[in-house]
């Protein structure tokens, strides 16, 4: 962005509209660049002199301080100097002290005496003393990411930027929602979505309406940067129409903008390489997923229909338990578990109208289970429990023991569920099966069949296995076999767990270290 004393628009017909530049600018955004790298390795002073010189011969003396604003960020100036400053400034001054300076010859005698002290000349510690004011520093180094063309858009794009830096309300459309609203949240802005007509322009029907940091009744600065940043997504689209409310000093004004309008993205810092700002949903999600949950954690779900509205919780919580998990995927389950969902909405530090309007969206939400983690500080949790949605009070960080006890009672509701829809007794057609497999088969956790009884099979730790089997395995397995031999004969019947099946017909492994073990009748 620029700052704002920089900020070009026309207020004509009670609007308020940007002053590009346009392609006629592109001589003057050529020599200002040349400026700047005809000026490395010299002071700042004489680079700002030759850059005043512009801004005579442009439109509008902005436009020089707009593009050369954009270009300092690039520069990296320096202080060049025989002796610190500072250690140039304190010795120069005890000097003077001491021999009471009023003259000019005295000055001199004191930078002699200063010169001494530092083993400098007095020339280079009379340089020294002033050189690390900006005026004096150097332009040690200019690398320019654009050539004119580029920042020609730069410019365009934040001079944009800047004139949202006062809006209260941003409503856009785009022919790409999915990544305006993903910038939206990773940007933790402010929103709501809004259905609209289609028209010819191949644009969503959807509005996204952004809250402007103006309106926020404790306007921050990091909040108005992270809204500006917007822009750059919204112009990565092919088609796109933007209309904002501009509180232009205690006027309301609107800024239309759309892609006819000259506002590109010259290609670096891309939105997508923001994340998590506000730290609450990065922290939950990484310790979320650091932890072995029967859930997995989803980032921006599909939309939710709230009336003539659309809401996009921050997460959803899909159930998939270890069983499920080690056969079909979710999709590919029978079981009513395997594809249950629970959204996941963080009420943040919000105003109290961003909150009323998204306690009018929690109540529309219907037949979707839905937890909201609540600030404290907000005092709305009772009103969401009243609109039949789980409620997590949070101060800070989000604890994850709170969010676990809420899933915990699905998971009992889903494995009630399950059991209830399985038969009291169950007959595998395999001979062996475990126990995890003959859950995914049914799609459902181990624990919905943990009650059954299996009248065709024996239970062996957790391996269901005909007694056919077993006595055939007495007869295939005897002491002294190696164990590596044993483990290939139970494969061979579909069995995995060795152990409690080897324990089962009465034999234990005596292991004889890395060699591997031998099978020995339990004593």
């Amino acid at each position: 962005m620029l700052t704002k004393d920089l900020l070009r628009v026309s207020r004509a017909g009670g609007g308020y509209a940007p002053q590009f530049a346009g392609r006629e600018h592109r001589p003057l955004a050529a020599r200002v660049l040349g400026t700047f790298q005809g000026h490395v390795g010299e002071p700042r002073s004489e680079l700002d002199a030759a850059l005043a010189d512009l801004e005579g011969e442009a439109d509008h003396f902005k436009l020089v301080r707009g593009f050369a604003k954009l270009l300092d960020r690039e520069a990296v100036f320096e202080t060049r100097a025989a002796v610190p400053p500072e250690r140039a400034r304190r010795v120069a001054f005890e000097s003077a002290e001491r021999v009471g300076v009023v003259s000019e010859s005295e000055r001199e005698r004191a930078l002699e005496r200063a010169g001494d002290r530092l083993a400098a000349d007095p020339g280079e510690v009379a340089d020294s003393l002033y050189a690390d004011l900006d005026e004096r520093q150097v332009l040690a180094e200019f690398e320019a990411r654009w050539d004119p063309d580029q920042l020609l858009a730069q410019y365009n794009l934040s001079l944009a930027q800047t004139a949202l830096f006062d809006a209260t309300e941003l409503r856009v459309r785009t022919s790409d929602p999915k990544a305006l609203v993903s910038a939206v949240k990773r940007l933790r802005l402010m929103y709501e979505i809004r259905k609209t007509d289609g028209d010819e322009r191949a644009l969503s029907d959807r509005e996204v309406v952004v809250t402007g940091p103006d309106a926020l009744f404790r306007s921050t600065r990091r909040y108005g940067t992270r809204f500006a940043r917007l822009l750059r997504t919204v112009a990565k689209a092919d088609s796109w129409t933007l209309a904002a409310t501009i509180d232009d000093y205690g006027t309301d004004r609107t800024l239309s903008l759309s892609d006819a309008d000259p506002v590109r993205v010259p290609g670096v810092e891309p939105v997508g390489d923001v994340t998590f700002d506000s730290g609450v949903e990065a922290d939950f999600a990484a310790r979320f997923e650091s932890l072995d949950f029967d859930w997995e954690l989803t980032r921006e779900p599909e939309p939710l229909e709230t009336g003539a509205r659309v809401m996009i919780p921050d997460f959803a919580f899909d159930y998939s338990p270890a069983s499920v998990a080690r056969g079909t995927s979710s999709d590919e389950s029978d079981g009513e578990h395997a594809d249950f969902r629970v959204f996941f909405e963080i009420m943040g530090f919000w105003t109290p109208e961003y909150v009323e309007k998204k306690l009018g969206q929690l109540e529309s939400v219907e037949d979707v289970e839905l937890v909201v983690a609540v600030d404290e500080s907000l005092g709305v949790g009772e009103e969401i429990a009243a609109r039949d949605h789980r409620a997590i009070p949070y101060s800070g960080t989000i604890r994850l023991k709170d969010v676990r006890d809420v899933l915990r009672r699905y998971e009992e509701q889903l494995v009630a569920e399950s059991a209830a829809n399985l038969p009291d007794e169950l007959v595998p057609e395999a001979d062996a099966i475990s126990l995890a497999a003959l859950a995914d088969e049914h799609g459902v956790s181990e624990d919905a069949i943990e009650e059954k009884t299996f009248p065709d099979h024996e239970r062996v730790g957790r391996t269901l296995v005909r007694p056919g089997v077993l006595a055939a395995l007495r007869d295939d397995i005897e002491a002294g076999m190696a164990f590596s031999e044993a483990e290939a004969v139970l494969s061979e019947r579909g069995i995995e767990d060795a152990s409690a099946v080897l324990s089962e017909l009465g034999f234990a492994v005596e292991w004889e270290g890395l060699s591997g073990g031998t099978i020995r009748p339990k004593k």
